[in-house]
Order: structure tokens, then C-alpha cells, then sequence
């Protein structure tokens, strides 16, 4: 075993599975398998085949074990962007997230057959019967999203060490089709807050990710410099060649479901600080020379446009304006500006990190990314529109010769391909 993987590697062109059965859109109806009273589930739990005709007493969901699960359903919706999938079907209740552990009891027999099988198909590196045996073991807990009754569609495996104040998260991962949605670092948000709930001790985690969760960890606070003694976790944990071993230490004060609203506040404490420093907010009534019906060929003395003063502006000024870079130059940085603002686009911002995906640079000869694009755009070294779009194309298909189609990576990229073309046609239409 060469290495660990602890989130599904999405981008690795050698292990991601598509069509995995685990999630489902909302809109369909609800399978048998979904529809099971206690009997069925006991049933279920043992191997014995489930009777699927009609029962009377069919649940959707976890309703007929409160005592059994501890269902994390607090939302909090960020006021400034849209809310993600995974929050809105948090909401309505087609997911929920529930703790589990081997306490021999058939619901939980059924959710940590669902993890492993999640596990074993995310993680196709790991040996399938050491993530039975690691999933199964009853020094492991659990955190699962089940969607609709008890389907897996994401979860998290750790191991606690309350005496030694650290966690380790052994796997972790959410099925193909449904790592869009947000469910991973949903998913981590609520692992941080049950932790700081269950084991009031435990402030810090370890994990050894592949060199494709890297990414991903280090967005939900975790880092590669360990600053926990390694006294502390050295024996407790197990050492995989490949991996890269990380650590993320909560703060006490954060409430980890609230992080959006703090976030959100910060955000406009800030832009309250900027406001009484800057005029840039406010905004002015237009000009009546350009109202409906004003009569044409107005000249209008740049020093009588309101706010134009206190924005910096001065007449020398009025010559640089005048001696721009053209319109293709234009456009060309509002087409980057778009692609580089699109929600698929994270991948392709910066260029590939060389210690995260140590054969990346062996398969793609000709690297290219938005922040070199950028670069280039800013030094001129774009002398048409044409040799701009050829580097966009570079990326795309860098990407998609690197990764296979059934990945985030390579669908990503088919995407913002068809982006790319619908807002060229658009500019080419409005005469850009």
C-alpha cells in the first residue's frame, strides 16, 4: 500500500469511478430500499432479503430512531451568495447528517455497510478489506449524510484519542456525482462542531491526504506544518508512505455551523471601515445630458461630472484615458475576468502544484493557467485576440488530457469550454 487517500480523488485520472449509486435528484421517487419499518431493517441488517411489497408503517428517513442518531440540521445561509445545494437539501431534509458507530444495532450495521461501500468505490487505493476493517472496528466513530432513508452519499471515518486531545480522520469522501453540491466541506463543518460537542478536549486533527485532497483540506483549515508535539500523536497513528500528513487545530470561540454568518459579518465590518474612509460607494445621479431626449453632440468638460473629483481623478489624467489598450484588449480581460469569476473555474486559477501532483508536468508539456494568462494579458504579450483564446484552450484541454471524463476535473472543464464560446459569441454580437 503505497498510499492513503482520505477524500474521493476527483481530479485522478487512474482511480475515479462515475455513476456511483449513491445520491440521487430530488425529483425522483423514492425506492423501495428507501421505505423500510424496523422489521425490514433488521432484516436488512442481517443479509436476509427485504420484502419489498407494501408495509404500513414505512418511514422515510431517521424519524423512528431519535434515540439511535444525532442529526446536525442548523443552517446558516450566507446573506451575499447563493445558497449551495448541499445547504438547500440540508433544509428541506432529502439529506441529513448523522453520527454512527458499531454498536451492533441494525441501523447502524446498515449506514457503515453504506460508508464502506462509499469508501471502497472513492477509494480504490485502499485496500477493501482494511477500510471494512477500519469502518467496522469499534475504536472508529463515524459521521454519514444519508439521503432519503439511508442511502450514503458522503461520510467521514476517525479515530478519536480524547486522552491525547486529537482526532484522526482515517477516510473521508462524498459520492462522485454529488461533490458539486458542497457536501465536503458541509460535511467537515459539522465533523469540527460534533467533535468540539462530543470530546470537549480534542482541539486538533491529523490526516494523511493524497496528492489530490491536499487541495481540499487546506480550504477547511488544515495545514502541512505540524505544531502538534509529535510525542503526542507518534504510535497512535499509522505512518503511509505517499501521503502527505496534515493538521487542522480548531478555535474554541468558532461555532463551525455559523461559519458563513460570521464570515459575513466580518465581511461588512470591513466594508463599514471603507466606507469612512472612502467615497467609492456612493453613487451619483446621471449626467442630463445623456437622459432620454437630451439632443445630441453634447460636450460634456470631464470636471463637471459629479464624483469624477473625488475619486482621485485629475485632468492629466485625460490623456492616459484616451490612450488605451483597444477594444480586443478590452474585451479580452472581461472574457478572462468571466472565466476567472465562474464557480468551475477553481481548478484552473493558478498553475498545478508540482509536490501535490508530482507527475502532472511528466504528462502536460505545455502548462497554462488563468494567473499566467493574466500576466501575460497585463505585459502585452497577447498581440491578437486569437493567440488569448488558443492559451484558454491550452487549459481546457491540458486538463482534459490529464484527467478522464468521468472526473470533476475534465467536466469542469467541457463546461467552462461551452462558456467560453457562448460568451464569444455574445462579445462578437454585441460588437465588443
Amino acid at each position: 500500500m503505497k498510499s492513503k487517500s482520505q477524500k474521493a480523488p476527483t481530479g485522478d485520472k487512474r482511480s475515479e469511478k462515475n455513476g456511483v449509486a449513491n445520491g440521487r435528484s430530488p425529483d425522483l421517487k423514492v425506492k423501495v430500499e428507501d421505505k423500510m419499518d424496523e422489521g425490514q431493517l433488521t432484516r436488512l441488517a442481517t443479509g436476509v432479503t427485504v420484502d419489498t411489497g407494501p408495509t404500513s408503517s414505512a418511514v422515510v428517513g431517521c424519524t423512528r430512531f431519535p434515540h439511535l442518531t444525532n442529526v446536525y440540521t442548523t443552517l446558516f445561509k450566507p446573506s451575499h451568495k447563493p445558497e449551495k445545494a448541499a445547504f438547500v437539501e440540508l433544509r428541506k431534509g432529502i439529506i441529513q447528517i448523522t453520527a454512527v458507530e458499531n454498536d451492533r444495532q441494525p441501523r447502524s450495521l446498515v449506514i457503515l455497510t453504506g460508508l464502506k461501500t462509499l469508501f471502497q468505490t472513492q477509494l480504490p487505493m485502499m485496500p477493501r478489506e482494511y477500510i471494512a476493517r477500519l469502518v467496522y472496528d469499534h475504536n472508529s466513530k463515524s459521521l454519514a449524510i444519508i439521503k432519503r432513508g439511508y442511502k450514503v452519499v458522503g461520510g467521514i471515518c476517525y479515530r478519536p484519542f480524547p486522552h491525547r486531545g486529537f482526532a484522526e480522520i482515517v477516510f473521508f469522501a462524498t459520492a462522485s456525482v454529488d461533490q458539486v453540491k458542497g457536501y465536503g466541506g458541509m460535511l467537515m463543518d459539522n465533523f469540527k462542531q460534533h467533535i468540539k460537542r462530543t470530546y470537549s478536549d480534542v482541539m486538533h486533527f491529523l490526516t494523511y491526504a493524497d496528492n489530490f485532497a491536499v487541495v481540499f483540506f487546506k480550504k477547511q483549515g488544515f495545514s502541512k506544518e505540524i505544531t502538534l508535539d509529535r510525542s503526542v500523536w507518534a504510535g497512535y497513528i499509522k505512518d503511509y508512505e505517499g501521503g502527505t500528513i496534515m493538521q487542522c487545530t480548531m478555535l474554541r470561540k468558532v461555532n463551525y455551523l455559523e461559519k458563513a454568518s460570521i464570515i459575513s459579518q466580518q465581511r461588512e465590518a470591513i466594508l463599514t471601515k471603507i466606507r469612512e474612509m472612502s467615497k467609492s460607494h456612493i453613487v451619483y445621479q446621471g449626467l442630463p445630458q445623456f437622459q432620454e431626449g437630451a439632443p445630441e453632440g453634447i460636450i460634456v468638460d470631464p470636471k463637471d461630472v459629479p464624483g469624477l473629483r473625488e475619486s482621485g481623478w485629475t485632468p492629466g489624467m485625460e490623456h492616459s484615458t484616451r490612450s488605451g489598450k483597444g477594444a480586443e484588449h478590452t474585451q479580452m480581460q472581461r472574457l478572462l475576468s468571466d472565466l476567472k469569476a465562474h464557480p468551475l473555474a477553481w481548478a484552473f486559477l493558478n498553475p498545478v502544484n508540482a509536490d501535490e501532483v508530482p507527475d502532472y508536468y511528466g504528462v502536460i508539456k505545455r502548462p497554462m493557467d488563468f494567473s499566467t494568462m493574466e500576466h501575460k494579458l497585463d505585459t502585452s504579450q497577447y498581440s491578437t485576440l486569437k493567440f488569448f483564446l488558443d492559451d484558454i484552450q491550452l487549459v481546457l484541454d491540458n486538463c482534459k488530457l490529464y484527467n478522464p471524463e468521468t472526473s470533476i476535473y475534465h467536466r469542469n472543464a467541457v463546461k467552462l469550454e461551452k462558456f467560453m464560446k457562448e460568451q464569444c459569441a455574445e462579445f462578437a454580437k454585441r460588437g465588443s
